[in-house]
């Protein structure tokens, strides 16, 4: 990226922010509780001196001023969609081109386009995940299968007899998808149509099993990194870890206490500033850390590394995130129930969900069902305990 380029970034911020600060004002207190006026974001360093917005604070702030907090800048007329993550968090996007926030560059990177067949396994249900995956798709040029997740055996025969090119969903739901159709067609590799895999990451050595299902299956796989709140952050290229930054987002990894940009090769919070009109996620924290590998020439983040872990009280956990509040909300609607603990492990491959409560005896069933409304997730095991075994309400037991 050259200086002139990076110049139009900083310059598109402003504009950008100004916007912003006239028709939103949750970002307008943001800015005036900095001491900073939309112009100051045009300097280099002038994001630096905005406080970063967290997404458990954003969540606190939709939970008194619903559903936007006062940070849409745009009239709710040019909305098209309103995705309601767990929290719950509502996050809009707007009509009109880039209703794939981005996910295009993904795709074409990895040479996806017309002619390709997309079996999209992610989840069309409040989520974005499966509506922001097939969007990306078809902007590239794909067809694509809209199946959402579950009915393995119909996944399967849909990949048979539609020619399915590339599979779109969880690494740990493509296994499935897989071993399914291996044993009902005799193998994968060399027999069926796929030859592409767009896969969620995982806790561990993602990338390392990535390379062992590559090999088993005749495919190539390919990840990216985003969050519901800004989209697309970073994609691949070049087949080497880390993720090169989408050209509309000014990422910075920061120290996670002082909110100061860090290095590169320093481990610190991924902190994205969006350039897109209607909802200014600007100095917004991920929760997720990472280390940036190279910088553009206005400072920020061209070629992100792998995220290596999180910050904060956010659990992701099947792709969904969870936090403290939302087993403070599962007590509130159990009679009886004083507390709840969630422990998060990795078994088998996958995520493993274990509650404690302490109180009054329940049915597991009632538990779990309570839990599911809250979160989304299904948990594997309830136990009822007379002290609590871990220390914190979200016990992650898994390693990155």
């Amino acid at each position: 990226m050259t200086r002139a380029q990076s110049d139009t970034r900083l310059a598109r911020l402003a504009q950008v922010a100004g916007d912003a600060a006239r028709h939103a004002p949750a970002f307008a207190a943001r800015l005036r509780e900095a001491g900073l006026s939309p112009a100051d974001l045009a300097a280099p360093d002038g994001l630096d001196r905005l406080p970063i917005l967290k997404k458990e604070r954003l969540m606190a702030l939709q939970a008194a001023d619903p559903p936007f907090a006062g940070f849409l800048s745009c009239p709710i007329e040019d909305v098209d969609h309103i995705y309601v993550s767990p929290g719950p968090i509502f996050e809009p996007v707007l009509k009109g081109p880039g209703r794939g926030c981005g996910f295009d560059l993904m795709f074409r990177a990895a040479g996806i386009g017309p002619g390709d067949i997309a079996l999209n396994t992610w989840n069309y249900h409040l989520v974005p995940a499966g509506l922001l995956f097939g969007q990306g798709a078809r902007d590239a040029g794909a067809s694509v299968i809209p199946s959402g997740p579950g009915q393995t055996d119909l996944q399967v025969q849909l990949m048979a007899r539609a020619g399915v090119t590339a599979f779109l969903g969880s690494t740990a739901y493509f296994e499935t998808v897989a071993n399914a159709f291996s044993e009902s067609h005799g193998g994968t590799k060399g027999v069926w149509s796929l030859t592409r895999a767009f896969l969620g990451g995982e806790p561990g050595d993602w990338y390392g099993k990535r390379r062992r299902l590559e090999a088993a299956h005749g495919i190539t796989t390919h990840g990216c990194y985003g969050t519901a709140d800004v989209g697309l952050v970073g994609f691949e290229e070049e087949d080497r870890p880390g993720y090169s930054v989408h050209p509309e987002r000014l990422v910075q990894i920061c120290d996670p206490e002082t909110g100061r940009a860090l290095e590169p090769g320093v481990p610190g919070e991924i902190v994205v500033s969006t350039l897109a009109r209607g909802w200014p996620m600007i100095r917004f924290g991920t929760g997720d850390l990472a280390r940036a590998e190279t910088l553009a020439a206005d400072g920020f983040v061209s070629r992100l590394g792998p995220v290596e872990g999180r910050v904060g009280a956010g659990v992701k956990v099947r792709e969904i995130f969870i936090y403290p509040a939302h087993l403070g909300a599962l007590a509130a609607r159990l009679d009886g129930v004083e507390a709840v603990r969630a422990r998060i492990t990795r078994q088998a491959g996958k995520d493993h969900i274990a509650l404690e409560y302490r109180g009054a005896a329940l049915p597991d069933a009632r538990i779990a069902d309570a839990f599911q409304t809250v979160t989304r997730l299904r948990t594997d095991t309830v136990v009822r305990v007379e002290t609590f075994t871990i220390e914190t309400e979200i016990d992650d037991a898994r390693r990155f």
